[in-house]
């Protein structure tokens, strides 16, 4: 028997981050330059000191696979291991049906390891937590379940699963995107709690719940839709205020941090978070690392000085590899092996790796997957119209432009 296991669900398509999903899941979608989205979760359990990690994976799993491979070998010696589990159709031959059939899906994990709880989070989100915090809480209350929520101002309850609870945080009620008179938090009537898709679970409540959801045929088998509501009337289930999660060197206006990315303008919105000089979201944290694979590639460099042009970037990322030659950068994020020729101007941007923009360009409020070329003189950001008959265009009006796509 183990104490904690933990199970990353990273399979979803991420239809609405499409192109970025075309060809990788959501969760492998590059981010900060460095990063890929599941690095964050995966970096919160590391960080915790809890190593025994599944990752569930499904649809265009090989880039996620392989990053995992790259980045993410821990010690078998130690017990220690991030290993990804396909979708092994052990119940027959069909794709996931809802989170909680993922993990049934894969309960012979489960009943192999026999842990005393099992820690199910989303590998989808930004955020720092310090996990243990929320299994000091769950055992502290004896909980059967014990779910993380976030305070949201009562305006967005529209956005979210909105979780009603009594004064000892015990839940009492949950409503799915109200539209009106959505519950607030007791003693604070100008917040919801948001729930966050985190869950910490006694192994044998999991099991329970799982094998009698997975019986029912008119479940969407959805732990947010079927196990929490049916489990919550009678079953010891929590609330974890995630605001109240410490973490070492995150500074007050950083508390509390936690993005969904899962559409493109706020995938875009949380870029942005990382760039400033005092950002949303601090990658510079060092007590709290987030862990990745570092391809072996030069620093970074900026070339040329002078009246006419000068290599620099501003309030920006640039990853390794990168040359600025003789262009301004302006609050963008930079990946890897990006070759920025001169005479260009960069405004607002994430550009993926191995990017090369062609001398004069100007690009600004846009998304760049890997492997463009943009021409020399090309306009992008500038002219949306124009911009939505060769590109996608998202609602805020950034634009996105697929991987290995020809800007002329």
């Amino acid at each position: 028997m183990i104490p904690v296991l933990s199970m990353i669900l990273a399979g979803g398509e991420g239809t609405r981050l499409a192109p970025l999903t075309h060809e990788r899941a959501k969760p492998s979608v590059p981010y900060g330059g460095n990063y890929r989205i599941a690095d964050f979760v995966l970096s919160n359990f590391v960080n915790s000191g809890l190593h025994r990690i599944f990752v569930l994976t499904q649809f265009m799993s090989h880039s996620l696979m392989q990053h995992l491979r790259q980045g993410w070998r821990v010690s078998g010696v130690l017990d220690h291991y991030v290993d990804p589990i396909p979708a092994q159709m052990r119940t027959g031959k069909r794709w996931y049906e809802g989170t909680a059939d993922a993990i049934f899906q894969n309960m012979n994990l489960i009943e192999d390891l026999h842990p005393e709880q099992v820690c199910v989070f989303g590998g989808d989100h930004i955020y720092r937590m310090d996990i243990r915090q929320m299994l000091s809480f769950h055992n502290r209350n004896s909980a059967e379940l014990t779910v993380a929520a976030i305070p949201v101002p009562v305006e967005e309850a529209a956005q979210f699963g909105v979780i009603e609870v009594d004064d000892n945080w015990r839940m009492v009620g949950f409503v799915e995107k109200p539209k009106s008179n959505p519950p607030t938090i007791p003693g604070s009537p100008d917040r919801v709690l948001a729930s966050m898709g985190n869950y910490i679970f006694q192994c044998d409540t999991l099991v329970r719940e799982l094998r009698a959801d997975a019986a029912r045929e008119d479940s969407k088998h959805d732990f947010g839709h079927d196990i929490i509501p049916k489990l919550y009337p009678e079953g010891r289930v929590f609330v974890y205020d995630f605001a109240r999660n410490h973490i070492p060197g995150v500074r007050p206006h950083e508390k509390g941090y936690w993005r969904d990315v899962g559409t493109l303008d706020a995938y875009w919105e949380s870029s942005m978070d990382l760039v400033g000089i005092d950002p949303e979201f601090n990658l510079y944290n060092e007590h709290w690392p987030v862990y990745t694979y570092h391809p072996p590639l030069p620093p970074a460099k900026f070339v040329h000085f002078s009246d006419l042009r000068t290599g620099h970037a501003i309030n920006s990322i640039v990853s390794s590899g990168s040359i600025i030659s003789g262009s301004l950068v302006e609050q963008s994020v930079i990946g890897y092996s990006v070759h920025v020729h001169s005479f260009c101007h960069l405004q607002e941007s994430v550009i993926m790796d191995r990017v090369d923009i062609g001398r004069g360009a100007k690009i600004r409020r846009a998304i760049l997957d890997k492997d463009v070329h943009v021409a020399p003189g090309a306009e992008i950001g500038f002219d949306l119209g124009k911009d939505r008959k060769r590109f996608h265009v998202s609602e805020g009006g950034i634009v996105v432009i697929p991987k290995g796509a020809v800007v002329e």
